[in-house]
This record gives C-alpha cells, sequence and structure tokens, in this order.
C-alpha cells in the first residue's frame, strides 16, 4: 500500500537537516490518542498490522518486536490503569469513551510515519474514533522530533519560526473548537513572541530563562519543557514542577486534534506541517521579513491573530513555502 492508494495522503515530505550535527539520522517519537476501541483490540491490530507480540505490561499492553520497534499500548489514565476489577474496573470500561488510548512508539525514521499511517487505516476500518466523534473529546497526536543539537543556533530558529507561524497552522488545521476549550494546546503568548523576536537571547541558559517566563506551562502547541528539562533540569525545576516530566533532546509538538476517523486525515499531512515549520527556519531572509513584519504587526492598533495569520501567511507563500 502507498500513497497511490489514498489519493488524499502527501508522501512524508524530508527534513531540511535530516541528521543530527553529529552525523546520525534524526528520529521522531509518535503519540496517537484516539477512542471508540480497547487496549486488547488496539493492541492486536498493531500486531496484525506491523507485526510484533501482545503482552501484558504495567500500564496497558506493549506490542513487543514490531517493525517500528516496541510499541505501548494504555488507557490514558493513571487511576483507571490500576483499576482491575468490581466498581472500579466498570469505571474503566466506561472511560473508554472519553478517556483516549494511547499508542507510544519508541524514536522511529519519520519515513516509518508511512507505515502508521497503514496502522490507522486498520484501526479506522475497525472503528477507531477521533476527536469529533464527540463534543468534548480531548484526543491528539504528539511529535517528538529530535533537535540537530543542543546549541542555541540549532533550536532558537525553530522555536521562532513555530512562534511566527502558528497563527497559520492553527487555521490550516482548523483546531476542533471542543479542544479549544482544553488546556492542551494554548497558542504562543505574544509577550513571549514579542522577546523572542526583539531581544532574542545569545545562549540556551537565556532561552530557558526567557520560555519559562512567559510560557511555564506544558499546555502549548509545542512544548519545550521536556527539551529544556533535558538541556538543565535544575533551571527549569525553578519555574515548573517537573514530577513526572522526563527530559529528552526533543521538541514536542502537541497537535489538537486525532482524526482518525477521516479518510482525508493522516499522520503524514500532520507531520509535513512541521517540516513546513523547520524550512522557515532554515530560510534566514524569510525569517527576517517575518520578524519584521511582526514589529510592524506589534505597533499597529487593534491587530489581531487574525491579521497575523494573514500578512505571514502571505510572506511565507512569496517564500515559495
Amino acid at each position: 500500500m502507498n500513497a497511490q492508494d489514498h489519493p488524499h495522503r502527501p508522501e512524508i515530505a524530508p527534513l531540511p537537516r535530516p541528521q543530527t550535527a553529529a552525523g546520525a539520522a534524526r528520529r521522531v517519537g509518535v503519540e496517537i490518542e484516539l477512542g471508540g476501541l480497547p487496549e486488547e483490540d488496539v493492541a492486536r491490530l498493531v500486531a496484525d498490522t506491523i507485526g510484533g507480540k501482545v503482552q501484558e505490561a504495567t500500564r496497558g499492553k506493549l506490542v513487543s518486536g514490531t517493525e517500528l520497534g516496541d510499541i505501548e499500548v494504555y488507557l490514558d489514565s493513571r487511576f483507571l490503569n490500576e483499576a482491575k476489577d468490581g466498581l472500579a474496573g466498570r469505571m474503566r470500561e466506561l472511560a473508554g469513551s472519553v478517556v483516549p488510548i494511547e499508542i507510544v512508539t519508541e524514536p522511529i525514521s519519520p519515513l516509518q510515519i508511512a507505515r502508521l499511517d497503514h496502522l490507522m487505516d486498520a484501526l479506522r476500518g475497525a472503528g477507531a474514533t477521533g476527536t469529533r466523534a464527540g463534543l468534548f473529546l480531548g484526543f491528539g497526536v504528539h511529535f517528538n522530533p529530535e533537535i540537530t543539537a543542543p546549541t542555541i543556533d540549532a533550536v532558537l530558529p525553530v522555536l521562532t519560526a513555530f512562534a511566527l507561524a502558528e497563527d497559520c497552522l492553527r487555521e490550516d488545521a482548523h483546531i476542533d473548537l471542543s479542544r479549544r476549550v482544553l488546556p492542551f494546546v494554548d497558542p504562543y503568548p505574544r509577550g513571549l513572541i514579542d522577546a523572542l523576536v526583539k531581544d532574542p537571547p545569545a545562549d540556551l541558559t537565556g532561552l530557558i530563562d526567557l520560555y519559562l517566563h512567559h510560557a511555564a506551562s506544558r499546555n502549548y502547541a509545542l512544548d519545550m519543557i521536556a527539551l529544556f528539562t533535558h538541556l538543565d533540569r535544575d533551571r527549569a525545576a525553578q519555574k515548573l514542577d517537573l514530577a513526572g516530566v522526563k527530559g529528552r533532546p526533543t521538541y514536542h509538538l502537541r497537535l489538537p486534534d486525532c482524526r482518525i476517523d477521516e479518510a482525508d486525515w493522516s499522520l503524514a499531512l500532520e507531520w509535513n506541517r512541521w517540516v513546513w515549520v523547520e524550512r522557515i527556519a532554515e530560510d534566514a531572509p524569510l525569517m527576517d521579513r517575518l520578524r519584521s513584519a511582526w514589529r510592524d504587526h506589534r505597533d499597529t492598533l487593534l491587530s489581531t491573530r487574525g491579521d497575523w495569520a494573514r500578512r505571514s501567511r502571505k510572506l511565507i507563500e512569496e517564500a515559495g513555502h
């Protein structure tokens, strides 16, 4: 099965920098939240589609030895994962309709996202549901792309490009209204974007301090806390409770919707939007124009996010992205 079998599904776009500064191929961890199926069925479909053996795990199921490495499948609730029988077990069954089942991969090659889309097809066919299946469903998809290097020159342009392009991304993704009232994917504060544009930090310590001053929360679409915890856990801990936060050398992109039950939706489509951000970050002349336009936008009375989305989109499209 390939992209031709799905006319709406794009090919996986390559990263502009597919390798780390050390020369290793960059990888990405993927987390997918869905409803409509129990853990057992999801784990079985993982094994049937991409191989592996289903095993009991501390939380939910582990499908070991798939084409993509080991994959976890579990109900995303600590209390419910501990519920085994009686009333608690019944609560666990009922919660399956509103508490997402989560599929979590090991770090994989971006090209292997295409195999995950084949799994999405199988799950859709079995009745998996996404965000739009209910008013308050908060299902999403998370990508954890590896950084190219733990340096200010590598991280700052990507963070700034995302901040400047986020309003375009949110329009393109048609964020589901139910997710907008949940505190999972808030847009970056304008104060953070102002600081990144007008007074960018000279080193990672300054960047961590700047981000934590303006956005000390995990509830943003591009959550930098895991990366900053990896780089300087003590500094991050001064602003946030890091219990349960595992530092890792990755960005953490929190997509607001999982639309697994919609035939024209795919992980490839969502991944390619991230690649678009990285390509903007690599285009220095465009970044200069976006920074200048943002300063002008902020100097304009009564400017709105919609105004900026239109203005930034025009600049980005004129640059060929």
